[in-house]
């Protein structure tokens, strides 16, 4: 009833190893088939548990959502243990009297209005979650049902967005213990299930447009093409390439009140020009003192850091911790990004530094009043790749035939 890539989270599910789960991928995964089973499965096993499905606009439950649950109360041969209705819109379990109920989040008053007879909300599915406005919206959504129990199950459901920077996208960067997320494509689908037609779309698709083909069947957040650094790599370093690391770079970009305090270690493989993200600390009003605690604590090397604060350099200094200005010119903005999109790669292990990896992930050029890029850098949420340059502005200053002008660090 399940294709082979949801066993993993079937297990998951039915131990509660997680509160949440996420599941995004491309067309053809069958995300929401493996749901929907799961929520009737739930239903069945937990007689004091409902369920609450979402969707942003009420309007499409019912040729969606509804049909799907009822299908999977088809394929599971329990047809005659449920009732629906669809005035109001909900499924009944009838030995229970168990109630899965439907509402869209354009109605937010009839979310509050859900009040199970029996039991509590435990189960909640947002399906189509990219159409939400925002983790503030799931969150509101949240707090008001998971009261009551002590089992939760939310089911987050969404192909992702083409640009990286959709805040579902953004949020999904984020790690927390007790989210599960999973990506599926139509290639972990048995073929018969989906049939040769749909086969040929895709293939047809994949020849013709690549990139439509990753977003639309991959599931890939492919960006809008403005990206700055394409060289991106997000992988796991391990503390054995760490460990093989024999030069480290250090760098202070300085923020207090709505900017955060950002110190990032790095290292450089000149060989290959590689540069590795290693650790870092990235946290608004953050005193100098502290800082320095923080980074004494880390064990750092000498810090290059923005030479605009004299008076928090000399400050962290006086605390024991080495740390001098970065020198720069009126270009060095632009030649420090332009040297970094010049290299191999950047690699980035979200679980070692995740502010980075968002930064440099969402980086992208400006653009004009058109929607067009234009060849500008964005003088915001860059904190963390100032610090890299200015970490890494005395080896920028001794490369040469970079083919950028000349040289003003």
């Amino acid at each position: 009833m399940i294709a082979p890539h949801f066993y993993g989270p079937a297990w998951h599910i039915n131990d509660h190893a997680y509160t949440h789960y996420w599941f995004d991928g491309g067309r053809g995964s069958t995300k929401s088939s493996f749901i929907s089973l799961e929520i009737i499965l739930l239903i069945v096993q937990h007689p004091d548990v409902n369920a609450l499905i979402l969707r942003k606009v009420g309007e499409t439950l019912r040729d969606s959502v509804f049909a799907q649950l009822l299908w999977a109360i088809d394929i599971l041969f329990l047809a005659d243990c449920f009732k629906h209705t669809t005035s109001p819109m909900e499924i009944t379990y009838l030995p229970t009297g168990q109630k899965i109920f439907f509402r869209g989040a354009d109605k937010p008053q009839k979310i509050k209005s859900v009040k199970p007879q029996k039991g509590y909300i435990g189960v909640v599915w947002y399906e189509e979650l990219d159409q939400f406005t925002g983790m503030e919206e799931i969150r509101n959504i949240n707090q008001s049902t998971m009261r009551g129990g002590n089992m939760f199950w939310m089911f987050y459901s969404y192909n992702p967005p083409k640009s990286r920077d959709s805040w579902v996208n953004v949020e999904m960067m984020d790690e927390r213990p007790d989210r599960f997320t999973h990506h599926s494509t139509y290639l972990d689908v048995p073929r018969e299930w989906l049939g040769d037609q749909f086969i040929y779309e895709a293939e047809l698709l994949k020849s013709r447009k690549p990139e439509a083909y990753e977003h639309e069947y991959m599931g890939v957040a492919t960006g809008t093409g403005g990206a700055v650094f394409d060289n991106l790599q997000e992988r796991e370093i391990t503390d054995t390439e760490i460990a093989a690391f024999d030069r480290l770079y250090y760098g202070v970009d300085f923020g207090f009140a709505i900017d955060p305090f950002v110190w990032l270690k790095m290292h450089y493989n000149k060989n290959h020009q590689t540069l590795y993200l290693l650790d870092e600390i990235y946290q608004p009003k953050l005193s100098n003192r502290r800082a320095a605690d923080m980074m004494r604590e880390r064990g750092t090397g000498r810090i290059l850091a923005d030479c605009a604060e004299p008076k928090s350099i000399a400050e962290i200094s006086s605390l024991g911790i080495r740390i001098d200005p970065a020198k720069k010119g009126p270009d060095s903005v632009e030649y420090g990004i332009k040297w970094m999109q010049s290299l191999d790669a950047i690699v980035i292990d979200k679980s070692r530094t995740p502010n980075a990896y968002k930064e440099f992930s969402l980086y992208e050029y400006e653009q004009n009043k058109d929607g067009e890029f234009i060849s500008a850098f964005p003088d915001k949420n860059n904190h963390a790749i100032d610090a890299c340059r200015y970490a890494l502005s005395e080896v920028m200053k001794y490369n040469t035939g970079w083919g950028f002008g000349k040289i003003k660090i």
